[in-house]
């Protein structure tokens, strides 16, 4: 009974941080389309920082030792992070808000198929069912009736990215679960990891697509309203921070494959219905 307890909460945790995410992500991403990159990287080094601070306070969270030998075998999973930071941020940035779990709907099938290879096993047919039923309302999600105005429509290209952020979080969270015994088990150290990592990535790739010159030019136009930029960066620092958490103990606690029934479907509702 305390294990059942102990899954409930930790996906409700989950879930909840996640949702916020997603409209805070958006509206920031709305303010500042063209620093994506950018802005993903504070939210790793956001996650780094809250991390250490809270690493003071108690003895649940801790601060990994680096060495070579571990970083090499986490490699895979930091590298993976770093994608699905990018394409998840595409994605939302080019589609709605409320669509944006819609574009998204392969994760499921895609987790299932990619712990299916990566174990040898076959799944149930209860999960295939469940797998099958998800990508039915994918595509179906994505096929818009006659009529629609055409800013309701997401492009082809937000529809790729949601794929690509699928695959990379279906990736990930195999990952997850291989990459936890490097580091004894201990979610926070992965998460420490794990956005150290992408971190140096992103913030390379910033700067490699000139998202830093942009930032610092807008910071000196004078005619840049930054507040959305910097309290959406606080807030989403901060729930990036419990996400982190959030995911990996959701993994850690259930399977990649449970991990993804609970998150995948935040959202149920067409974007139709958004449109007035």
């Amino acid at each position: 009974m305390a294990i059942s307890a102990q899954v409930i909460g930790v996906v409700a945790f989950y879930m909840v941080a996640a949702l916020v995410m997603v409209f805070v992500n958006k509206a920031v991403l709305n303010s500042t389309p063209n620093l994506p990159t950018l802005f993903m990287f504070f939210q790793s080094v956001m996650t780094v920082l809250l991390l250490n601070l809270t690493s003071l306070f108690t003895t649940h969270v801790k601060i990994p030792n680096f060495d070579k030998t571990t970083a090499y075998k986490l490699a895979p999973l930091i590298l993976v992070d770093a994608s699905g930071f990018i394409f998840n941020a595409l994605c939302l940035r080019d589609v709605e808000a409320a669509f944006y779990q819609i574009a998204r709907g392969l994760v499921l099938p895609l987790t299932i198929t990619v712990v299916a290879l990566s174990t040898m096993t076959r799944p149930s047919l209860a999960v295939v069912g469940c797998a099958a039923v998800v990508t039915v309302g994918f595509f179906l999600g994505i096929s818009f009736s006659e009529g629609l105005p055409a800013q309701a429509i997401p492009a082809p290209l937000g529809l790729f990215y949601g794929f690509l952020s699928s695959l990379a979080i279906a990736v990930h969270a195999v990952l997850v679960k291989s990459s936890l015994p490097h580091v004894g088990g201990s979610s926070t150290m992965l998460s420490y990891w794990s956005n150290l990592g992408s971190a140096v990535l992103l913030g390379s790739l910033a700067f490699l697509k000139g998202e830093v010159f942009e930032f610092y030019g807008m910071i000196n136009s004078g005619s840049w309203d930054w507040s959305v930029f910097l309290w959406g960066n606080l807030v989403t620092g901060v729930f990036g921070f419990l996400i982190s958490i959030a995911g990996i103990l959701s993994v850690k606690v259930t399977s990649p494959v449970t991990h993804m029934f609970s998150s995948v479907n935040l959202f149920s509702r067409s974007p139709d219905q958004d449109i007035h």
